[in-house]
């Protein structure tokens, strides 16, 4: 049994590493929240100590293993985006592995630091990309790569379309503030682009056709495929059939116009990464440098308007 502390218990995706860390056979030592809204511990790990200053959180974390002749292996990082850094800086400096959220950090350089820390601390972080982990995403990956061993030169046109409709709160929220969450593309979008290079190539060249609050689009050119993108947290631009059926969420890649269905199979990816992360098998800096260097080059990049290869849900917006 590994010991386990967690920052941001109050947050939309903290019950999901509560129910990894349980579901692998560990123990929540402590967690910290400057929101007190975390009932869902109970559900599991109600002797988990609770703090809601980050003073406090630090100096139990110390003392614990003072005390108990034991030491917290892990944390699990799943605070605001912006705060990603240096929570994964005190983890690594409490001498315990960090498994960290997407996105990772929000600039690369701030990667470049981490791993002089990883080098003096001699311990790991963790990113969470779970979509590497789905079995149809896999079944993709071995098809590209059987496709591209009998034609190296193969390119393959890609659209990524994903819709997560988010009400007034989320503007309200520091996920609505770019400084904070990196913007659309960082929040919703880091682990599609990740996913993506890692089946068909790195980037090798970014165009961002719209940029706004509440929609990002353009187009990445990777190694062995053209991806026009769309991101959006607008309820209005999910597809009518798919209204229809009472979702608020649409997913879709096509591939060479062939759907790839991955919509299931989502509810347990966490304790998948957390089974690969015990097992030494997990994700680290180098995996994730990529997508988070496309995502900082989106947040820096002017936007062309609706010229060459854009999404057609651009439209939708320009509408």
């Amino acid at each position: 049994m590994k010991n386990f502390a967690l920052i941001g218990a109050a947050g939309y995706i903290a019950p999901r590493h509560m129910k990894a860390i349980k579901e692998t056979g560990n123990n929540l030592i402590a967690a910290l929240d400057r929101c007190d809204s975390v009932g869902i511990i109970d559900s599991y790990f109600p002797d988990a100590s609770f703090f809601t200053e980050y003073e406090r959180f630090d100096r139990f974390v110390d003392k614990w293993h003072r005390s108990n002749n034991d030491r917290i292996e892990y944390v699990s990082i799943c605070s605001p985006n912006y705060l990603h850094d240096s929570h994964i800086r005190f983890a690594l400096k409490s001498g315990a592995d960090a498994i960290c959220e997407k996105p990772l950090v929000l600039n690369p350089h701030n990667i470049d630091q981490l791993k002089v820390i990883e080098a003096e601390t001699g311990r790991k972080v963790y990113n969470i990309l779970q979509l590497r982990l789905h079995p149809s995403i896999i079944a993709l990956k071995e098809k590209v790569q059987k496709e591209l061993a009998e034609n190296p030169d193969k390119m393959y046109d890609i659209d990524l379309t994903y819709l997560t409709s988010r009400g007034k709160w989320y503007f309200v929220s520091w996920k609505g503030d770019e400084s904070k969450s990196g913007g659309i593309a960082s929040n919703i979008g880091v682990h599609f682009y990740d996913m993506l290079t890692w089946i068909f190539g790195d980037v090798e060249e970014n165009i961002v056709h719209l940029k706004t609050a509440y929609a990002n689009a353009g187009m990445l050119r990777l190694k062995h495929a053209n991806v026009r993108w769309f991101l959006s947290v607008v309820y209005d631009y999910i597809p009518d059939e798919i209204k229809a059926q009472g979702q608020r969420t649409y997913r879709s890649i096509t591939v060479d116009g062939e759907e790839i269905e991955f919509s299931g199979g989502f509810t347990d990816l966490h304790t998948r990464s957390y089974e690969e992360i015990l097992a030494g098998n997990g994700f680290g800096l180098e995996e994730a440098y990529g997508s988070i260097r496309t995502v900082s080059e989106i947040r820096g990049l002017s936007p062309i308007g609706l010229k060459g290869e854009y999404h057609p849900f651009c439209k939708k917006v320009e509408a």
